[in-house]
């Protein structure tokens, strides 16, 4: 959302006043990465809309060597807003160990 861009645009690399180059368009490439996580897709599946996946791959791991995106979550993660967490039981699996499995003490 806008509210959410606002608060983790001033954490982006490549901003106007940054050493090195300026990024395009730092949205996008959030918006990329964004795709690639919701559908599970190889990195070679990223819509040409988006830009060349080859660089945005390598910009990718530039800011997850420079922790940028722990810096990013860190700041959503600021007021968040539990109203409507919940744990779906199809997704939370119990460990083969947990399970009373043969084996155990």
């Amino acid at each position: 959302t806008d509210a959410q861009w606002a608060k983790i645009e001033p954490l982006c690399q490549g901003k106007v006043g940054d050493a090195g180059r300026t990024a395009v368009d730092n949205r996008l490439f959030i918006e990329a990465i964004l795709w690639i996580i919701r559908t599970g897709s190889p990195w070679r599946d990223l819509p040409e809309e988006f830009g060349n996946w080859k660089s945005i791959h390598k910009r990718y791991r530039r800011w997850v060597l420079a922790d940028r995106f722990h810096d990013i979550f860190e700041e959503l993660n600021r007021d968040l807003d539990m109203e409507y967490v919940m744990i779906d039981g199809t997704i939370v699996k119990v460990h083969r160990h947990g399970q009373g499995a043969k084996g155990g003490l």
